[in-house]
């Protein structure tokens, strides 16, 4: 079974020219020349391109706009790791947190949110441990 015919990557036999892409050129030399010119200024676009996109990547608003996705990224990833065993996730959750975080800011009630919630969490981990002391 050494048939290798169907193989679009075996060049065995010069079927002529061929371009950057793979493409073939025309056998005709004024033909080519117009395709070699024309593939010749995609390639100088290209470059231009390549080193815009540089450019404007080096910026430093673009990089802390990018550091800071890349933040808010693997922070959601981590919250939403923590949340898979409750079957829920941040996009869940986010709609009810918008609303109660703009309610207690419309009542300005700020540090008494804070407390309640440094209270709750208080209480969870002092459940948390007593349960784990129970355990043993």
């Amino acid at each position: 079974m050494d048939n290798h015919d169907h193989n679009k990557h075996d060049h065995k036999k010069d079927d002529g020219p061929v371009g950057l892409a793979g493409h073939k050129h025309s056998p005709d030399p004024a033909t080519r020349k117009a395709e070699l010119l024309r593939e010749g200024e995609f390639y100088r676009a290209g470059v231009t391109y390549a080193k815009a996109q540089v450019k404007h990547g080096a910026r430093p608003e673009v990089m802390l706009h990018s550091a800071l996705d890349h933040a808010t990224w693997a922070l959601r990833a981590r919250a939403d790791a923590l949340l898979k065993p409750t079957g829920t996730s941040i996009s869940v959750l986010m709609p009810y947190a918008l609303t109660a975080f703009n309610f207690v800011r419309q009542r300005r009630m700020g540090k008494q949110a804070v407390a309640g919630a440094v209270l709750a969490g208080v209480v969870g981990w002092y459940m948390k441990r007593k349960r784990a002391q129970q355990g043993y």
